[in-house]
């Protein structure tokens, strides 16, 4: 494999000045040339025209994951999405995370007057034109979030939790240095840039991994369907590392290499048995305090329920919950903290859920409210996702906050 310069392609029409970086690599003598492009720059769209007009590739590759390919084609999914299912499944925060960074994407297409991911569409849009095939190369971005999650030290998970509320709420203009950082890279690196910088644990699963991963898609793709010309559309700040993996024979089993990077992260061990052992001290506190008064079991009961049940329907209230699903996150918290197999969230998303399901036009301006702080209280689907959240926290602090208060009713 070796790498070169595609002059024949980096000579725009009209002699009109490079922008846009174009590198080609070469894989058992078949080429893929990746253009480099700003998620937030209409040239980047105009290139990507260019170049699959000149008819020189027969398939294009694009930096998109299943689901944001899905959101591009179909921008009314989101409006099908069944919350019921989404919040069984566990992926309320997950599906909230997304939103939040499709807010900072939307504040920065308002910005630059252009719409999101609009080199990505025109790259579609064209090659369905052309009748290419498109080739998703990215890593899903739920995958890439919980990697991110669980590689990043718990104490500052709250960082990251940070730069998503401050990327939804912030209203100031993009100085000349971020605009700069946002030319290289996509909205998660955008997002998390001021994070990824400097942290280790936060830039091997946003940008090393996704490089070796959007490699191995396209080292497989190449192969499996013997494509001679592939036309790689990808942010800029991925290009060299995808180049220099794909020319210096990093991967030699694509297949395993998707798969190992596809691997949802998983706990460790004990970690799986720590809820369990804290329904077992607070149980076993409750036996010991029956057993040495009726009136100190009873009001280690009654701290339980109001410690841990107050809090969790505190976060239900503060999302502006219908008065019913406060009641619902007072009287459920205290329960579904004793089995840890039920997640007061749940229980409490699925009652708001019932009781104001939210609208078809709730779902139409999920793309709009989600770049506002009030937009997300106004609207239905993402109030629900805030329930979820503000409640599970609040049942989640109340379980160590009832649990302290109950130790000392035994020590005191």
């Amino acid at each position: 494999m070796s790498t070169n310069q595609s002059p024949e392609l980096a000579i725009p029409q009209n002699n009109a000045p490079v922008t846009e970086p174009i590198e080609t690599v070469l894989i058992d003598q078949r080429s893929i040339t990746m253009l480099g492009t700003a998620h937030v720059s209409k040239a980047s769209a105009d290139k990507v025209q260019e170049l699959i007009a000149t008819g020189n590739y027969d398939a294009v590759a694009v930096e998109l994951c299943p689901s944001r390919h899905k959101a591009i084609v179909n921008p009314d999914a989101m409006a099908k999405m069944d919350l019921f299912q989404v919040i069984k499944n566990g992926q309320a925060s997950m599906v909230a995370a997304s939103l939040a960074l499709g807010a900072f994407q939307q504040r920065m297409a308002e910005q630059f007057g252009i719409e999101p991911g609009a080199e990505m569409r025109v790259a579609i849009k064209d090659a369905q034109a052309a009748h290419l095939p498109v080739i998703l190369i990215d890593r899903e971005i739920g995958v890439t979030l919980k990697r991110i999650y669980h590689n990043v030290p718990w104490w500052k998970r709250m960082g990251l939790l940070g730069g998503l509320i401050h990327s939804v709420i912030s209203k100031e203009k993009v100085s000349a240095e971020e605009i700069e950082k946002l030319k290289e890279g996509d909205v998660l690196e955008s997002t998390f840039s001021q994070f990824a910088e400097d942290e280790k644990d936060l830039f091997k699963p946003l940008i090393s991994e996704r490089d070796e991963y959007m490699a191995a898609r396209l080292i497989k793709e190449s192969r499996e369907n013997n494509y001679q010309h592939i036309l790689a559309i990808v942010g800029a700040g991925h290009m060299s590392g995808i180049q220099q993996i794909i020319s210096h024979q990093q991967i030699n089993d694509p297949e395993e290499a998707i798969s190992r990077l596809d691997t949802q992260p998983v706990s460790s061990s004990w970690l799986k048995y720590l809820p369990w052992a804290i329904v077992l001290l607070i149980l076993t506190g409750f036996a010991i305090g029956f057993m040495r008064s009726p009136d100190i079991g009873t009001a280690m009961i009654l701290d339980w329920i109001l410690i841990n049940g107050g809090l969790s329907a505190l976060g239900a209230a503060i999302a502006f919950a219908h008065p019913l699903t406060i009641i619902t996150a007072f009287l459920a918290a205290p329960l579904t903290s004793l089995n840890p197999t039920i997640g007061a969230g749940m229980v409490v998303a699925a009652a708001e859920t019932y009781l104001r399901r939210p609208k078809v036009e709730d779902f139409n301006r999920l793309r709009s409210d989600t770049t506002s702080l009030k937009g997300w209280w106004n609207n239905q689907v993402t109030r629900i996702l805030l329930i979820f959240i503000l409640s599970t926290m609040g049942s989640a602090i109340g379980t160590y906050v009832a649990g302290f208060r109950i130790f000392e009713r035994l020590t005191g």
